[in-house]
């Protein structure tokens, strides 16, 4: 009866109308299904009157009890909570609301939210039907709402209407304030699984010196020696014997570990095999397998044997060890993880490079082609100058010029002189030299024995790349200053020369696959991106048009670079398993982010900058590519086109003037700790734009925006189409090259396919990386894709509506001039000899290992 009589008192009025909402939410659930147990204790507290209750905020009626801020309505809860059936399977379910509103209060700008009951409930939205004079009001909010005494402040959602800070209506100003405060913390304590608190820190858990020196990692990031970008912060305690190290989770615990608990990954996703696989792989089979193989030949012996992984299995030895296996995990799980049939065969997919053709992949076309259209396309430059020369300073590393010499190509030049050659842009190289230098002597102390790379090649009249030579350098035997030592080997086709060629080839694909994975991959869109997830969500408000703009694009991201630590990128993780670079690889790849320049992530200026592309204001979008059917490139730009579009059009909206950006504090409190503290390591860089242009901003925007999804798609999903057959792509090389007149040789001659194999990637090894790589290179069955959204009511806004309506139509048209061009005959790169099409940049997919598809987000 009191709360009637207050009800019909608010604002001083007592003819108080009844305003009807939605409430769509989730309740707590465990992978796919829903916590009966939670939902019965929540029941009991829902009947002891603990219920979860709403009160608007309005935008127009102060409360001057509350500072002057947005006067609450009375508390409205759930209806129905005790009759709403929990259903088996997790997922939405509707409830009503009705609250007490009256004409002064005005439209509600937000709404504060109390749980009062012991389990935490996924809130998807509120939508109230007919607000009078106002209609609609609608509130996103996709966010989990733990119980009131978990918090310190008021949960707080807002209505989907983006403002501009100065623009915030003020009753408003103080809640938007206090928000951006609460998601900041304090920089202090432990994370736990309810905070909502975003922070930084640098990379000081790959290791774990506790369990001994060969566990011991260099800490990333926070030094000039080894700058990175900054992760999420766990603060968890520091490891015992080191205290600049953080302590590490136990991997049975690894989907536990802390990212903010909005940034986890959804119901759908977690449940998927995806997160599970992931964690089974590490934490049971790679143990066992270990001694599953260790008395037994650790080697394909032909190429016969690979492709019985696809094609009919492996048969997994019987015995303790392996019921140990299967005991351990659910038999589910067993099977879909090592593709068995009750009897221990381990099978997977086939993939896409040796679908058509089971020896296409071999030809010196297909190893040219996929550096144009392959899983790592953003490598190949032109060649500037011959012969090349190297960057790194000789005073450390002696003379690193390169040994080709003309004699080793000019015979295959189509007639030309190598000047002539320069001159129309003819003469490319795939350039690993540089880089691992520094780091080969150390990386062979490993069980790997491998060389550096350069390989140069020809553009063909028919568009397609011929390769010259590769030299394979190792660091002087009597130390660094006096150089290299270099081999170069040229194409043939006869004898043990061809088998040689083969190897040389094999070498260079194991430098690529090791860069593609630390630098293209992890570094160059999971890494880079981490800092603006976190600065985005600490600077600019849920209300910020900037944020409504880019938060699709930080989906999953903060959960799966967790993940990578716990388990891929850490000491003896699954990359320092399979990837040759070993213990060393995640110290190169913070000297390779040393050169990392943020504009030049733009995929123009990438073209450019590889010499693979010259600025072309006639040209379409702006450049004009040197190799025409260059698949990544030419796909890649109109995609990139249609994403700087949306985005003008987005943020012209907002900002018509230099004057509006400057004075917009939280885009440039954004901007500054981006540089300054997000990419730190990095804030005295001239080249980073100053944020005081509309320009700057789109510029901003479009290539963040781009590193996110259609970077990351273009050198993740194709992981398991190209290296899901090792022999294509292989990880890792065990011996040299053979010198004539060793019994290695005489095996080369006699028998080069086992030669070959017992060179690459090892079986364990092999088994290991191709169930990793079939992972990553999954959709997940709630993927949102680029030109999509979660809400269709992200925004209230029409003409950005509008926009973004637009930009989708133009993803579609760009899938159809996809399947255009693979359909053309005369691009030869767009399929190649092992006739597979390049889809990688095709906007839409279906769930699972699909080779295409470009999700808004570095999501997996």
């Amino acid at each position: 009866m009191l709360g009637q009589l207050v009800g019909g008192l608010i604002g001083g009025h007592h003819d108080s109308k009844k305003v009807k909402g939605t409430v769509v939410m989730m309740k707590k659930n465990a992978l796919d299904f829903t916590d009966l147990a939670g939902s019965l204790t929540d029941k009991i507290f829902e009947a002891l009157g603990q219920k979860v209750s709403f009160q608007l905020i309005s935008s127009v009626q102060s409360d001057p009890a509350n500072g002057l801020q947005g006067k609450h309505s009375n508390p409205a809860y759930l209806e129905n909570f005790l009759l709403t059936l929990t259903p088996l399977a997790a997922g939405e379910t509707a409830f009503g609301v009705t609250f007490d509103w009256n004409e002064e209060f005005g439209v509600p700008g937000a709404f504060v939210i109390k749980n009062m009951h012991i389990n935490e409930f996924f809130l998807k939205s509120l939508t109230l039907e007919d607000v009078p004079n106002h209609g609609k009001v609608h509130f996103v909010c996709n966010s989990w709402v733990y119980p009131s005494f978990r918090y310190k402040s008021d949960r707080i959602f807002f209505a989907n209407q983006p403002y501009l800070p100065s623009e915030t209506p003020e009753l408003l100003r103080k809640y938007r304030e206090n928000e951006l405060l609460t998601l900041r913390g304090d920089g202090t304590g432990k994370r736990e699984a309810w905070d909502r608190i975003y922070d930084y820190d640098v990379y000081n858990d790959l290791g774990n010196p506790d369990q001994g020196k060969e566990n011991v990692r260099t800490t990333l990031g926070g030094s000039a020696d080894y700058p990175y970008p900054r992760r999420g912060r766990t603060g968890r305690p520091p490891t015992r014997t080191d205290p600049k190290s953080e302590s590490r989770i136990p991997l049975i615990l690894s989907l536990d570990i802390y990212v903010p608990r909005d940034e986890r990954f959804g119901h759908l996703k977690m449940s998927d095999f995806l997160t599970y696989a992931l964690k089974s792989i590490v934490q049971f089979i790679l143990p066992e397998l270990h001694a599953l193989f260790d008395g037994t030949p650790n080697e394909f012996d032909s190429f016969e044997d690979v492709l019985r992984l696809y094609e009919g299995g492996i048969k997994l030895p019987q015995g303790p060890l392996f019921k140990a296996l299967t005991d351990a995990i659910p038999l589910e799980m067993i099977r879909e993880l090592l593709r068995t049939d009750g009897e221990g065969i381990l099978r997977f997919p086939t993939p896409l490079v040796i679908k058509d053709s089971k020896t296409a992949w071999r030809t010196d076309e297909e190893f040219a082609r996929e550096m144009l259209a392959g899983v790592n396309p953003v490598i190949i430059s032109r060649l500037e100058e011959f012969p090349p020369k190297s960057k790194l300073d000789p005073e450390l590393y002696g003379n690193q010029n390169s040994t080709i010499t003309a004699e080793h190509i000019e015979d295959k030049l189509d007639g030309l002189t190598i000047d002539e050659a320069i001159n129309s842009n003819k003469l490319f190289i795939l350039n690993h030299h540089d880089v691992l230098i520094p780091y080969l002597r150390r990386i062979n102390t490993t069980t790997t024995k491998t060389y550096a790379s350069r390989t140069l090649l020809f553009l063909q009249d028919n568009g397609s790349l011929k390769p010259l030579a590769i030299e394979l350098s190792l660091p002087h035997p009597d130390g660094d200053q006096f150089g290299v030592t270099s081999k170069v080997y040229t194409p043939s086709d006869q004898g043990v020369e061809s088998s040689i060629w083969q190897l040389a080839k094999a070498y260079v694909a194991v430098n690529d696959s090791g860069v593609h994975q630390l630098i293209s991959h992890w570094l160059n869109t999971h890494a880079v991106i981490e800092p603006f997830v976190i600065a985005t969500n600490r600077q600019l408000s849920v209300l910020h048009p900037i944020h409504k703009l880019l938060y699709p694009h930080f989906r999953d991201t903060m959960n799966i670079n967790a993940l990578a630590r716990q388990i891929l990128i850490n000491a003896g993780g699954v990359l320092e398993s399979t990837v040759f670079p070993s213990k060393f690889a995640m110290e190169m790849s913070a000297v390779v982010y040393k050169d990392w320049v943020f504009p030049d992530q733009a995929l123009p200026a990438d073209l450019v900058k590889r010499g693979v592309a010259v600025e072309d204001s006639s040209s379409p979008h702006g450049v004009r590519l040197l190799i025409d059917d260059y698949p990544y490139a030419v796909d890649g730009l109109e995609i990139w086109s249609a994403i700087k579009s949306w985005v003008t059009d987005y943020c012209s909206f907002y900002y018509g003037s230099n004057e509006e950006i400057l004075k917009d504090n939280e885009l440039q409190a954004w901007w500054k700790e981006v540089r300054e503290v997000g990419h730190g390591d990095k804030k005295n860089e001239p080249w980073w734009p100053e944020m005081e242009t509309p320009q700057e901003l789109i510029d901003s925007c479009t290539t963040i925006i781009w590193i996110a999804s259609a970077l990351h798609a273009a050198v993740n999903f194709g992981q398991y189409p190209y290296a899901g057959y090792l022999p294509n792509r292989p990880t890792v090389s065990r011996k040299f090259m053979p010198e004539p007149g060793t019994p290695e040789y005489e095996e080369l001659k006699k028998n080069p396919d086992k030669a070959f194999l017992k060179t690459i990637t090892a079986q364990l090894q092999t088994l290991l990386g191709v169930s990793l790589i079939e992972i990553l290179s999954r959709h997940t069955t709630d993927e949102i894709y680029l030109g999509q959204r979660e809400s269709p009511e992200w925004t209230k806004d029409k003409e950005p509506l509008t926009a973004f309506e637009r930009f989708g139509k133009k993803l579609t048209d760009i899938e159809k001039q996809i399947m255009q061009r693979n359909g053309n005959n005369i691009l030869t790169n767009r399929t190649g000899p092992v006739n597979a099409p390049y889809t990688l940049l095709f906007p839409t997919s279906e769930g699972g290992l699909t080779g295409k598809g470009i999700p808004n987000s570095v999501s997996i």
